[in-house]
């Protein structure tokens, strides 16, 4: 009986700080982004901002519906490699690596629960996380900018 019990109160606990994650990444500030193409357009889309250690950590966990036009751009306080993976991230994603000047340096297409993750091929200093597709329908690619007005 003790066991079931305890099986019962870990998977419990499990689930309430599943949902304490969830939660907590739910109410992230907002920012307008606005991203410059090549070809002179600009696109914009509306992101939620994760700038602590703890919000990066969770990401688009346990998410299931990731409106179009939106995405979370992950912000760094120092140029780094990053590596981001999908771990109970049932939504599929696109990724922009992005460097310190605002320039898009990958593009990656990442799969849901996907454990092997996709690294930036150098040093950057945010990651902008999107509906998986999003950046190709709206034309973005490599070498566009992110616009860092942002930034207050």
């Amino acid at each position: 009986m003790f066991f079931f019990a305890a099986a019962f109160l870990c998977l419990q606990s499990f689930s309430c700080a599943r949902n304490s994650e969830f939660k907590k990444n739910k109410n992230l500030p907002k920012k307008d982004l606005t991203i410059s193409v090549s070809s002179g357009a600009s696109v914009s889309l509306r992101a939620e901002i994760a700038s602590t250690e703890e919000t990066r950590a969770s990401g688009y966990m346990f998410r299931k519906n990731i409106p179009d036009g939106t995405g979370m751009l992950f912000v760094y306080d120092d140029d780094q490699p990053l590596r981001f993976w999908m771990k109970n991230t049932p939504t599929p994603l696109s990724i922009a690596f992005i460097d310190r000047k605002g320039q898009i340096k990958d593009i990656f297409d990442m799969k849901p629960y996907n454990l092997n993750g996709v690294s930036s091929g150098g040093f950057v200093r945010y990651a902008l996380e999107v509906p998986q597709g999003w950046f190709a329908r709206v034309g973005v690619s490599c070498g566009d900018f992110l616009e860092l007005d942002f930034l207050d």
